[in-house]
């Protein structure tokens, strides 16, 4: 699947995009705390969208899917 970073995410990840290959959003969660330290403080707030929507850390994540790593953006 393809996992995108925005904003302050992207910055905690040093990348924009990537490919990873977690089955569940739970595992993939883990998994990027794991190889991206940086994202540990700012994960646990951010929307993660799969394909637009939330899901629960249980849901199947298909090959083919997008995630979404949003931060909480401030207004003003």
């Amino acid at each position: 699947m393809k996992v995108r970073y925005f904003a302050a995410a992207e910055e905690a990840a040093g990348v924009a995009e990537e490919t990873r290959s977690e089955q569940t959003l739970g595992g993939l969660r883990a998994a990027l705390v794991a190889d991206h330290p940086g994202l540990a403080g700012i994960l646990p707030r951010c929307a993660v969208l799969v394909d637009g929507a939330r899901l629960g850390d249980d849901a199947l994540l298909a090959d083919a899917a997008t995630v979404d790593i949003l931060p909480p953006f401030a207004g003003g």
